[in-house]
């Protein structure tokens, strides 16, 4: 049947698609909006099945803060190519999918769509009308009732950091919004493992300590100072890993330790680094 150019442009609006490929939707479809719809969506549920295979390694990381700062939350929506990753349809998704998350308050994918399950009808809708695979790989939000959260995205998008700070007096938010922002930088350029020791995962500190001292042994160091020396090469992995034992990039003869001891005490507070969330882009695929 015919269909008129209002009607394929109405289709568009509502879904996104392409000209042609709403009209033969709507052709197809006898000229009924909804089935027509549900032709295109099932378009983008083919298009995702014969790019599974795909390697997505690019797209975008963005944050979003709420406005009292207690709150923060965090995405990673991937696809194939640079060159998708900054189109209008895909940025314009992953701005969707982060109001999403804030939302819902999502603490990671599964909930996102137990919460929001149209959510997957849409990524179908997008995944089609991009031409590339495309998938949301990690979501996160935090809260910091008695403190703030401070977000951090590099350059091009690719790398994004959400600072927890526990403490921070209500009328001084936004110095500790400010100094929490050079800590996200710090997190974002020196990649620690966790903020202090106890952060650090008993199965990588058994690993370290294996490795050291098997490499004092092989360096033929005593039998009896063994273990001394692998607990040394372990407290400099500690210095190196650990976000409160690095040396702050701002001042390299202080620890972030030592900067945040300096700046309560300027600002009469107490406040803490309880944790922090770091996606860089493609680190998490297996």
């Amino acid at each position: 049947m015919a269909v008129t150019a209002k009607e394929v442009n109405a289709l568009r609006k509502k879904t996104g698609a392409g000209m042609m490929d709403c009209k033969k939707a709507l052709v197809e479809a006898d000229g009924d909006m909804d089935k027509a719809i549900d032709l295109l969506r099932k378009k983008g549920a083919a298009v995702a099945a014969k790019r599974a295979d795909r390697a997505a390694n690019e797209g975008v990381v963005a944050t979003s803060v709420s406005e009292d700062g207690t709150f923060g939350a965090m995405v990673e929506i991937n696809c194939e190519t640079d060159f998708v990753a900054k189109s209008d349809d895909f940025v314009a998704f992953a701005d969707e999918v982060l109001n999403e998350v804030v939302a819902a308050k999502a603490k990671d994918v599964d909930e996102l769509f137990a919460k929001n399950p149209k959510l997957k009808d849409r990524l179908e809708e997008v995944t089609g009308k991009v031409g590339e695979k495309t998938e949301i790989n990690r979501v996160a939000s935090v809260e910091v009732p008695n403190g703030v959260v401070v977000d951090y995205i590099h350059l091009g998008s690719k790398l994004g950091v959400l600072v927890m700070i526990d403490g921070a007096p209500a009328d001084k938010k936004d110095a500790y919004q400010s100094a929490g922002k050079d800590v996200a930088m710090q997190i974002a350029a020196m990649s620690p493992l966790a903020v202090d020791r106890g952060g650090v995962p008993k199965d990588v500190v058994e690993k370290e300590m294996e490795v050291y001292r098997e490499m004092a042994v092989k360096e033929g160091k005593p039998e009896k100072i063994v273990d001394k020396i692998a607990q040394g090469r372990l407290n400099k992995f500690y210095e190196e890993n650990c976000l409160l034992e690095q040396a702050y990039i701002k001042d390299n003869a202080v620890s972030v330790r030592e900067f945040l001891e300096g700046f309560n005490k300027e600002h009469g507070a107490e406040a803490t680094i309880t944790d922090f969330l770091r996606f860089q882009l493609g680190e998490n695929e297996e």
